[in-house]
């Protein structure tokens, strides 16, 4: 038997009604996205705490209709309409559910709550990491000393790439995982030591991290190829003297947010991968949970010092995760989707509760 080649066996994952409901998916969030910018946020400025936290609210409201969409008319996503189908693919894509004995009403129900149960959980566990992500993106614009006021306008367009960049990586992982359904050993193993170097670190790094505006290899990249401009261009991403084009820090910098997505990526789309192997809900998992990070990056910023056991908690999810997955490939294991979800609610529950708890001490200010 000839073997498919990769771009065509990823493009056999698109069926006619995966084809609409993506299309139209991806309608919305650009429109969304148009709205945010276009509209609510046309002139740039720092959210403030209160507004961070109406846009988070709107964003997580949005995802929750998303997920009840789901569990009502999740198998229209893929066209399921008899029993055949449903267990096609149920089997292809290793769902924990049984439907033997069952009617189709029956069977579409299962499917449908087990299908938004894994949309949540892979959310839950996206939005969370994106915590990390948002301490990164906070030192980057410490680090270049970039005003507020422009924080909004480079997190959309470091938004609207990494929708693309994780449309790429999710559908290839897809592909690669149906295929050699080994790698899942690597992601796993990568989300174990990912998820112990993260913990060595929160007992270890005494000091703050900075981000080496000079020496970084995306910066010094850029520099070789563009010419920088040091003057303050307001919010703009390049600019034209002289004849010549000159590229702005507020350029570097969206391509450095850019950089650490994509290393970001590594852990947090394997880590969704454990959840579930279907790679709509994946890519629907983490662009809700990417689309509500500009709001997330207002609200944390504001409130990190609050919950500062989380990233601890983080790394063990992380490495709960990792071993999930390898365990579930070696001994092929079937955790239900409310298992996994009712885990992760806990262990992110403890640490937060914990970091309020025991807050951090106060420094008293030297008179």
């Amino acid at each position: 038997m000839t073997e498919i080649p990769l771009y065509l066996d990823l493009k056999m994952h698109f069926g006619p009604s995966e084809i609409l409901i993506f299309t139209g998916f991806l309608a919305f969030i650009f429109l969304m996205l148009s709205i945010d910018l276009g509209i609510f946020n046309k002139k740039s400025h720092a959210l403030s705490f209160r507004e961070a936290l109406i846009w988070t609210g709107v964003w997580v409201g949005i995802s929750f209709v998303f997920y009840l969409l789901i569990m009502f008319f999740g198998y229209q996503l893929h066209g399921l309409d008899s029993l055949e189908k449903i267990q096609t693919n149920i089997d292809r894509f290793r769902h924990p559910i049984n439907i033997t004995g069952l009617t189709l009403d029956q069977a579409l129900h299962l499917y449908n709550k087990n299908l938004s149960l894994e949309f949540l959980t892979g959310y839950l566990i996206e939005y969370s990491l994106s915590v990390d992500n948002i301490f990164v993106i906070i030192m980057i614009f410490i680090s270049f000393n970039i005003k507020d006021t422009y924080y909004h306008r480079i997190l959309f367009w470091g938004i609207m790439g990494a929708v693309v960049m994780r449309f790429i990586f999710i559908f290839v992982a897809s592909v690669l995982i149906q295929r050699f359904e080994e790698v899942l050993y690597v992601f796993g193993g990568f989300l174990v030591i990912i998820g112990v170097n993260m913990g060595r670190e929160f007992f270890t790094k005494k000091d703050e991290d900075k981000i080496d505006t000079h020496s970084h290899p995306v910066v010094r990249f850029l520099s070789k190829i563009f010419l920088v401009t040091s003057e303050d261009m307001g919010n703009r991403f390049w600019v034209k003297e002289k004849g010549k084009f000159l590229i702005t820090p507020l350029l570097i910098v969206l391509v450095l947010i850019e950089f650490f997505d994509v290393v970001f990526a590594v852990d947090s789309v394997p880590a969704v991968f454990s959840v579930t192997r279907d790679p709509f809900i994946v890519f629907f998992s983490n662009i809700f949970a990417i689309l509500g990070l500009r709001s997330l990056f207002f609200l944390v910023n504001n409130v990190m010092n609050k919950f500062h056991y989380l990233k601890l908690g983080l790394a063990l999810l992380l490495t709960f995760i990792g071993v999930k997955m390898i365990l579930t490939l070696a001994l092929n294991l079937h955790i239900s989707s409310q298992a996994s979800l009712g885990t992760i609610v806990g262990i992110l529950g403890f640490f937060i509760i914990l970091s309020l708890v025991f807050p951090i001490p106060k420094v008293k200010s030297e008179k």
